[in-house]
């Protein structure tokens, strides 16, 4: 494809709508011709994100006003259960879709509602909704005219897994634990008394512990490769004193004779994004800061049985902007790095 595409980006106010501004500015085969924000209708955006000042030109503009019908490819950077209302009007004009919100990854709508809690308003179109793990589903979301971005602990939790589950490495019946650890930008750009700085500084918890959103989320990956094991998956997520990034360490009853390096080398020797390091390693999440990668490394543990395999990634890329810019590159046959190749900072 030679000329540029329209891009609109709904909901360009979070965390994750700037992060696709600041992404999508070097990317070459895309034009950003509208953002919209009700709440910052008529600003310009260089003035609400001072980082994009000399960037771009643009203004918020209402949903309404924004001519989204005009793009080629629309991003819903928004809260839960406003793009399930928006998405049919521009799926019916032939407008694909690239939505960083939950309402379209998980299948079984009964589930969704449960952990959402609210009734769906589209759930005729999940299944026609491609999720958009982008190592395991490329081929899929090459043709999907709309794909569900998944999570960002599903992201992390993930991309370690697939290739064990892909062969049925796992042993079933075991328990397999995600312990996770994510900064405090995960939490939005709203308004939280958890995410003030006096009060998620200098501390370190646990939450969610007897059942977060992604757990539903994770485990449907998990069923749709391997069976015997999502029932005994095990997650417990924390907030750590950090803005970026996000880190699991996953405990891993694995088949007698597996060699799970190997395994995982194989599986991603193709993905320009995930990066599996040298046996005995630990992954830090600074090291992937501002860049859309995961890197994994994994050893035995004491035991005899147990092996941990650790995963790090920037929650706002990887597991957010960065993954859906990736999959719009899928999705229109780009280079898979466009707009992505972007050195982690440090410190």
């Amino acid at each position: 494809m030679n000329s540029k595409i329209k891009v609109g980006i709904v909901g360009a106010t979070g965390y994750t709508g700037v992060e696709l501004l600041r992404l999508l500015s070097s990317h070459p085969n895309i034009e950003i011709t509208t953002v919209t924000s009700r709440s910052e209708s008529g600003k310009a955006v260089s003035d609400y994100f001072p980082s994009l000042r000399g960037i771009y030109d643009l203004t918020f503009q209402t949903p309404e006003h924004a001519g989204l019908e005009k793009c080629d490819i629309v991003f819903f950077a928004t809260p839960n259960g406003i793009a399930m209302n928006d998405a049919p009007r521009l799926l019916e004009k032939g407008i694909r879709i690239v939505d960083l919100s939950a309402d379209f990854r998980i299948q079984d709508i009964s589930t969704w509602e449960h952990w959402y809690k609210m009734k769906h308003a589209s759930p005729d179109i999940v299944p026609q909704a491609v999720y958009g793990l982008s190592e395991l589903n490329r081929d899929a979301i090459a043709s999907a005219q709309i794909v569900a971005n998944p999570g960002c602990y599903p992201t992390c939790v993930s991309l370690p897994l697939l290739p064990m589950l892909k062969e049925g490495r796992l042993k079933p019946h075991m328990p397999l634990i995600a312990d996770c650890k994510s900064g405090v930008s995960g939490a939005g750009r709203k308004a939280n008394t958890g995410s003030l700085l006096c009060e998620a500084g200098d501390n370190f918890k646990a939450y969610g512990i007897t059942g977060h959103r992604h757990q539903p989320e994770i485990r449907q990956t998990i069923a749709t490769l391997q069976p015997g094991i999502a029932e005994h998956f095990i997650f417990v997520p924390h907030l750590t004193p950090m803005i970026r990034g996000m880190h699991a360490t996953l405990y891993l009853h694995l088949e007698d004779g597996c060699n799970p390096e190997a395994v995982l080398r194989e599986f991603y020797r193709d993905s320009p994004f995930v990066d599996i390091m040298p046996a005995g390693s630990t992954p830090e999440t600074r090291s992937v800061r501002g860049a859309n990668l995961c890197r994994i490394s994994i050893q035995k543990s004491s035991s005899d049985n147990v092996w941990i395999a650790l995963s790090v990634i920037d929650n706002l890329v990887k597991g957010a902007a960065g993954q859906a810019v990736q999959n719009m590159n899928i999705m229109f046959g780009f280079d898979e790095k466009l707009g992505l190749i972007q050195t982690p900072l440090l410190p």
